[in-house]
């Protein structure tokens, strides 16, 4: 009978130490987590990055007068509908962190970017992307992640469409054939090359929207993307009749700056 109470003691010693070890071991995940990659820990915990939350899956910095705080919401409002119009619907519901001022966006783990879809689940946008556009932009990546569901698409083809939906004046011809720079070369399909080629040349984005809708154009107009995506996310492959030239990308050999190296890491889509 002692050998048996001392046998359920070790256990019981035993589990409570498992218990502190795993508890040790999450912590430092989480510590590490916010200091290497705060966008991660932040889109995870806003408020404990000093952001409010404004209604359901929207935060902003924190004192922001009403006037600010009702923009802040007409413009994801403005966003998602195109998102939400171009689709058909939405199955993607991500958290958007707004911040109104630098100090805010560099304290979320934000750069130069004006905003950013943080592992495709999460929208981060700075004070230059408070914006319909590039919050549409940021918005399209992570539904299209969405309806992908796990499948890979090249980098370019993810750019392209983004910029179709959030319909931007910067890359996109107003009316008609929406083309405003069609190179016929080969586009960076990882985002490793794609944040290395957009960052000596912004252009590549105009370059990658002519080709997604050129290739709506041929098949009915911006209603066949949604049902490519869907053929996509089966593992099907980008048609080649979009995907253009497949000589190598010939990219700018300008290095990639930590910063590019951090998000290539943690697999972000930014809008410069």
């Amino acid at each position: 009978m002692i050998s048996m109470r001392r046998g359920a003691r070790r256990r019981r010693r035993g589990w409570r130490i498992a218990a502190t070890v795993t508890a040790v071991l999450l912590a430092a995940a989480v510590a590490l987590t916010a200091i290497a990659f705060p966008s991660v820990a932040a889109t995870t915990c806003p408020g404990c990055y000093g952001l409010e939350r404004l209604r359901p899956g929207l935060y902003a910095e924190l004192g922001l007068a009403p006037a600010e705080r009702r923009h802040v919401a007409e413009v994801v409002d403005q966003a998602n509908q195109r998102v939400r119009a171009f689709f058909g619907g939405r199955v993607s519901s991500p958290d958007v962190l707004v911040c109104l001022s630098d100090d805010c966006y560099r304290r979320i783990g934000g750069g130069r970017e004006r905003g950013i879809a943080v592992l495709n689940r999460s929208v981060m946008l700075s004070p230059r992307g408070v914006d319909p556009v590039i919050a549409s932009h940021e918005l399209t990546h992570v539904e299209l992640h969405a309806r992908l569901d796990g499948a890979d698409v090249p980098q370019w083809f993810d750019e392209g469409l983004a910029v179709l939906v959030s319909d931007d004046p910067r890359y996109l011809a107003p009316a008609g054939d929406r083309c405003l720079l069609d190179s016929r070369r080969a586009l960076p399909a990882t985002l490793a090359d794609w944040l290395r080629t957009a960052s000596a040349n912004p252009h590549v984005y105009a370059e990658a929207a002519c080709r997604v809708s050129r290739w709506a154009g041929r098949n009915g107009g911006t209603k066949a993307l949604p049902t490519l995506i869907e053929r996509l996310s089966t593992g099907e492959a980008v048609p080649l009749a979009l995907s253009g030239p497949q000589r190598p990308l010939e990219a700018p050999s300008s290095h990639i700056s930590r910063r590019a190296r951090s998000v290539a890491r943690t697999l972000f889509s930014a809008d410069t």
